[in-house]
């Protein structure tokens, strides 16, 4: 929280200082094609691995308990939530702890604005989810998907 207390008191233009404090929550040098606009928000850090050429944009937030992968060339709108963590159905149980699991991210990857993506899910390469869709299944490849539930809803077109 200390460092993405941080983050958030940076800008855009301080893009350096984004880097190298996002690496520091990671635990890993970024590079010079990374970029983040604060704000961000997370529950972790230590759990996330980010790709080449990876574009977060304002005001999201990732949740990484159970674990989140994201590969190179990937565009995160803004508003965009990466949750791996929830609690069970069961209301005798639900105080009990937390349940996690991850979500990957294939390569050349776009999630449009205010997107929410659920534990347990995998996003294959090339795809992208519609803003404010909530995906809550696997996402094939080279696909498009909308909606609450996020359902597929064509190929994406090449070129």
């Amino acid at each position: 929280m200390r460092i993405t207390a941080a983050i958030n008191r940076l800008t855009y233009d301080d893009l350096p200082q984004v880097r190298a404090l996002f690496g520091e929550l990671l635990g890993v040098e970024m590079g010079e094609d990374f970029a983040l606009i604060p704000p961000f928000y997370a529950t972790g850090g230590a759990n996330t691995r980010v790709g080449r050429k990876v574009f977060i944009n304002q005001n999201c937030t990732f949740y990484d308990l159970g674990g989140i992968e994201i590969g190179d060339e990937v565009l995160i709108g803004p508003n965009v939530s990466l949750i791996t963590s929830g609690h069970p159905l069961d209301p005798a149980r639900r105080r009990e702890g937390v349940v996690a699991k991850p979500i990957s991210i294939g390569s050349n990857v776009w999630i449009a604005a205010g997107a929410t993506v659920i534990g347990g899910v995998t996003v294959g390469e090339n795809a992208v989810i519609a803003a404010g869709a909530v995906v809550t299944r696997d996402v094939f490849p080279g696909m498009l998907v909308a909606g609450n539930p996020a359902r597929t809803v064509r190929p994406v077109a090449a070129g």
